[in-house]
C-alpha cells in the first residue's frame, strides 16, 4: 500500500477525524478524550491514539505521578492535520443539502428506469505462468 494512503486512512479514519477535531481544542486525559469523543471503546481509543502518536499527530505526555496522569494534545503536525480534518468537515456540513438532493435525484432516477438484469460474471481462469 501507498505509504501517504496509510497516513490519509489514519487521519481520516471515523476515530481519527473526531480525536483529532477534540484536540484541536485542548488537550485531554484520556477519560475526557473518550467521554469528549462519545461512542468510541476504551481499545478503539487506545489503538488511535497510538496509530496518531506514531504518525507524529499526537504527543504522549506521561506524568511520573501517582496515580498516572497521562495527557494526550497534537503536535504541529497534528494540529496542521487537524485544522485540514476540520476543514473538509465544515465544508460537508456546508454542502450536506446538495448532497442530499443529489442522492435523491439519483433514488429517483434509479427507480423510474427499467430494470436491466446483468449477464451472469463467469469466474476468471486462474493465470498459469508460462517459460
Amino acid at each position: 500500500m501507498c505509504p501517504s494512503r496509510l497516513v490519509l486512512e489514519h487521519v481520516t479514519s471515523r476515530w481519527g477525524v473526531l480525536v483529532l477535531a477534540a484536540l484541536l481544542e485542548r488537550s485531554y486525559r484520556f477519560s475526557e478524550l473518550r467521554r469528549e469523543v462519545g461512542g468510541v471503546s476504551e481499545k478503539m481509543l487506545a489503538q488511535t491514539l497510538q496509530t496518531l502518536e506514531r504518525d507524529g499527530f499526537v504527543h504522549r505526555d506521561a506524568k511520573p505521578v501517582i496515580p498516572p496522569r497521562v495527557d494526550y494534545s497534537l503536535t504541529d503536525l497534528g494540529r496542521e492535520a487537524a485544522e485540514q480534518v476540520c476543514a473538509l468537515g465544515r465544508w460537508t456540513e456546508h454542502r450536506l443539502g446538495a448532497v442530499q438532493a443529489a442522492r435523491e435525484a439519483y433514488d429517483e432516477q434509479k427507480a423510474r428506469a427499467p430494470h436491466i438484469p446483468q449477464a451472469p460474471r463467469t469466474p476468471h481462469a486462474p493465470r498459469t505462468q508460462s517459460g
